[in-house]
């Protein structure tokens, strides 16, 4: 009996001993990341899977049809010498597997990237489909905000900003954008925004609309969302050509705009 008490007795010391002992810290790895996402300007066709197949990660954009809006947001990816391909969205391996585009691109630590599937799927039309990865990084604007346009239609365009409500002005912001293709980076004012596109040269409006990131302020416990009316921001305003009539894409019948954000306002001093 006194054995099995004094042997009570150690266990209950070396619990003791161990409840004070120092949590063990464990380092966990600090993986380096960029911001990657993708759009699909492909007018003539169906919807695609963009996936990392060197690593698993959550950087992934499952069923993106053309010109869809709801999968814009920046996710995180590993930086460095990445693998990435465009498959058919399917519920069957005869349809999913098929490869559309394959890449190899290096992501830098910190940047921010736009992946771009545009021009045309079916054989004998032109452009032709190609893969373009953008890199999403101007300069700090300031007290303004910082505009690009993206054309991704099959002809080069004239583009002008203007404040929404305004006149639109007769000298193009940018002139000559060619074909799927992106335009430097420009400051404009703060506030609500109107995009103008014309043919290269002058022409009918082929889009006239305001560009619909509003932002939101940010405050001690709410980061900043970037919009027109966020000076900081960084925006780009994408032309998308209207669908190809009879095709597996959606029935688009006239071009539009997708307004998405590349730049974060910094953070207020203090907040």
């Amino acid at each position: 009996m006194r054995r099995i008490l004094q042997f009570a007795v150690l266990c209950l010391g070396a619990g003791v001993l161990t409840a004070c002992t120092p949590d063990t810290v464990v380092e966990t790895e600090d993986i380096p990341t960029a911001g990657v996402r993708f759009v699909n300007a492909v007018p003539d066709t169906f919807a695609v899977d963009f996936r990392p197949v060197d690593i698993v990660e959550n950087s992934t954009f499952y069923g993106v049809a053309f010109r869809s809006t709801t999968l814009l947001a920046y996710k995180n990816a590993r930086a460095g010498s990445r693998h990435f391909r465009i498959f058919q969205s399917g519920t069957t391996p005869e349809i999913a597997t098929v490869v559309v585009k394959d890449t190899t691109v290096n992501l830098e630590a910190g940047k921010r990237y736009t992946f771009v599937l545009w021009g045309y799927a079916r054989a004998g039309s032109s452009p032709a489909r190609r893969l373009t990865v953008l890199e999403d990084s101007p300069a700090d604007p300031g007290a303004q905000i910082a505009f690009r346009v993206v054309n991704a239609t099959d002809a080069a365009i004239d583009t002008r900003v203007y404040p929404n409500g305004g006149t639109v002005p007769s000298a193009a912001t940018w002139s000559g954008v060619a074909a799927l293709s992106a335009s430097n980076y420009v400051n404009v004012a703060v506030g609500r925004t109107n995009i103008n596109v014309q043919p290269a040269g002058g022409g009918t409006a082929i889009v006239n609309t305001e560009c619909t990131q509003r932002g939101l302020a940010g405050s001690v416990d709410i980061e900043a969302a970037p919009g027109t009316e966020i000076a900081g921001s960084a925006l780009s305003a994408i032309i998308v050509p209207r669908s190809v009539a009879g095709s597996t894409a959606p029935n688009l019948t006239t071009p539009g705009l997708i307004c998405v954000w590349d730049r974060r306002p910094p953070r207020a001093p203090g907040v």
